[in-house]
């Protein structure tokens, strides 16, 4: 009798070890440390930004704290804790290939090259690429921006794809390269600027952010397709699969559309019908 005991206890109990010992990567990172380093930017409103109490928040913080609500219940650390490091365009891919930030929440476009150094979660957004424009500057369209000056964050795929619609339209403004969207903003505010070049939502959210919005408008032309994803470690097929489900689920259960809402609606934004058709597409059944 005790001998059938013990074997049954090692039945209820072995699993449950074999199964804390199968944690690897980054998800035996976070429970050992109990701690999760998001990655998030400080001027690229309204995915990613800091704003009232001084801490990160937007469309992409909002999905990657459920993500980091889900790994408590999935890793059991309730006392899981959510390190914020800053990243920006030159620095966000590397910050995640290191090490130093687990998953990254920003506005990043998925590309074939960025690939090669990291992976990405299941899509979050889709936009494209176009201008805000100082009104004073009377460009209404490509042809107007010949000599005018276009500021543009360097290594993103806004820089190629704008240099490629440039380059076919045989029009040449002076390109001027700046860090931040907020030095961008800044720019047009300050008349150093006649446009500056990101994607539409991003525009948006820095047009009415402006001083005097009415001294901006948005460039009626877009030049590329940025469909965005969270950055996350390659090789590292448990914590993508963790992350997928709090996004499949939030699209299965239509729960986005309320995320989209809070940081959406005050621009007056619906979502798309291209937008909606990716939250259905993603909505992966477990």
């Amino acid at each position: 009798m005790r001998r059938l005991l013990l074997v049954l206890l090692l039945v209820v109990v072995v699993p449950g070890v074999a199964a804390a010992q199968q944690l690897s990567g980054t998800l035996k990172k976070i429970k050992d440390t109990k701690t999760i380093a998001l990655g998030y930017r400080d001027s690229s409103p309204p995915f990613s930004s800091v704003i009232g109490d001084n801490k990160p928040a937007g469309y992409s913080i909002d999905l990657c704290l459920r993500v980091a609500e889900a790994l408590k219940q999935q890793l059991a650390v309730p006392d899981l804790q959510v390190q914020w490091v800053l990243v920006h365009p030159d620095t966000r891919v590397q910050a995640v290939a290191s090490g130093a930030v687990d998953l990254e929440c920003g506005s990043t476009t998925i590309t074939l090259s960025r690939m090669e150094q990291v992976d990405f979660s299941l899509m979050t957004f889709l936009t494209g690429g176009s201008l805000l424009i100082r009104v004073a500057s009377g460009i209404q369209g490509v042809s107007d921006l010949a000599g005018k000056r276009v500021g543009i964050l360097p290594g993103t795929t806004t820089e190629k794809a704008l240099a490629d619609w440039l380059k076919k339209s045989f029009i040449a403004p002076q390109m001027v390269q700046v860090k931040e969207h907020a030095e961008g903003l800044a720019g047009l505010e300050n008349g150093t600027l006649d446009a500056y070049a990101s994607d539409v939502v991003l525009l948006i959210g820095l047009g009415r952010s402006a001083k005097d919005p009415s001294k901006l408008t948005l460039l009626g032309d877009q030049f590329s397709y940025e469909p965005y994803a969270f950055i996350l470690r390659r090789n590292d097929a448990d914590f993508r699969l963790a992350v997928n489900r709090v996004l499949a689920s939030l699209y299965r259960s239509g729960e986005i559309v309320d995320v989209f809402k809070r940081w959406f609606s005050a621009m007056g934004a619906r979502p798309s019908p291209l937008l909606l058709a990716l939250y259905t597409l993603h909505s992966l059944p477990e």
